[in-house]
């Protein structure tokens, strides 16, 4: 694992078939993602039978689409082991107490908590008194919201900027938090994106993320809220390859000197030396005129060209002859 974590959100996509969960879980690992994670929506305990559903999300009840796409706890247990099977990391987030419970009984080793549970302190603190790692997204709350939710998750807490806006505008995303909420909290921080495609993601390792969530699909066609946003198999590979290389170079200081001191043949081809620009007799003095700005780099450097003028010709110099110091007094 590189010094980002990469977690592709398979969230709801596999609309109610462990089959296609599993899939997810197996092709976000090929990718060589951190985590796949997923949701546990336990209606019962999570909303009311009339809840409004999503403006992006019409088609059924959030009741109707819990309910329908809800996994047993053997469904869990059995998604969990593929995911242990398929060297991936199997996060979840939680999103009731009841919900917290079975996750903890299938050992999951962190949580993320949505942006719609921040106000949701019980649920915030019961995850961190489990001591382990909680992912807190931002992306609903007010500062005063986020304050109190960050004190509820504890030590082990990274603390994610999200848009909470599907998709949204490059306008929107928020990397500007990233540094608030790293000087706010003195917390590792991340982003839980919903834009369209991986630039957003790429700008946030840049900018420091530790971690970063995206969403992903079998395919962009597959029924469900998120699917038509979710990056598919070869955009996910493509984001962590990235994600993968720009935390590579920022994790490799280049020395200036050293660098350029190690392209020694290279400085020879491509930079350029003074060079005579017509012949020059023994004891002739130079004149601007005489010389130019030649490759190859092998002589005086073109930088010292003014140096040169007005000192004299040691012997005869031939029409592009590369000066050395050996023809000037």
């Amino acid at each position: 694992m590189s010094d980002v974590f990469v977690i592709a959100e398979a969230g709801m996509n596999h609309d109610g078939s462990l089959g296609n969960a599993i899939r997810l879980a197996e092709v976000a690992a090929e990718c060589d993602a951190d985590a796949v994670k997923f949701q546990l929506h336990d209606a019962e305990a999570e909303t009311t039978r009339d809840a409004p559903s999503p403006p992006y999300f019409q088609h059924e009840s959030r009741w109707e689409y819990f309910q329908r796409t809800a996994f047993t706890d053997e469904e869990w247990r059995t998604l969990k082991e593929a995911c242990d099977a398929a060297g991936i990391e199997f996060l979840c987030a939680p999103f009731s107490l009841q919900a917290l419970e079975r996750l903890e009984s299938l050992g999951a080793r962190r949580y993320k908590i949505g942006s719609g549970e921040v106000t949701n302190l019980d649920l915030i603190r019961a995850a961190a008194d489990t001591g382990k790692p909680v992912l807190l997204s931002s992306g609903m709350s007010t500062w005063d919201e986020l304050d109190a939710a960050v004190e509820a998750a504890g030590e082990h807490v990274t603390v994610l900027q999200c848009t909470s806006e599907y998709p949204t505008p490059p306008e929107r995303v928020g990397l500007n938090l990233l540094a608030d909420l790293r000087e706010r909290y003195g917390k590792p921080v991340g982003l839980s994106d919903h834009s369209a495609g991986s630039y957003a993601c790429f700008a946030a390792v840049a900018l420091g993320a530790s971690v970063v969530e995206k969403h992903f699909t079998l395919s962009k066609d597959m029924y469900g809220p998120d699917a038509a946003l979710g990056l598919e198999p070869y955009e996910l590979e493509e984001l962590v390859d990235g994600v993968r290389e720009i935390s590579t170079m920022l994790a490799a200081a280049v020395d200036k000197d050293a660098a350029a001191g190690a392209l020694g043949e290279m400085k020879r081809i491509f930079e350029k030396s003074v060079v005579a620009v017509t012949d020059i007799p023994a004891g002739a003095t130079l004149e601007r005129d005489m010389l130019a700005a030649k490759k190859p780099g092998t002589g005086i450097p073109a930088r010292r060209l003014p140096e040169l003028v007005g000192r004299k010709a040691a012997a005869d110099i031939a029409a592009d002859t590369v000066l050395t110091e050996a023809h000037v007094e």
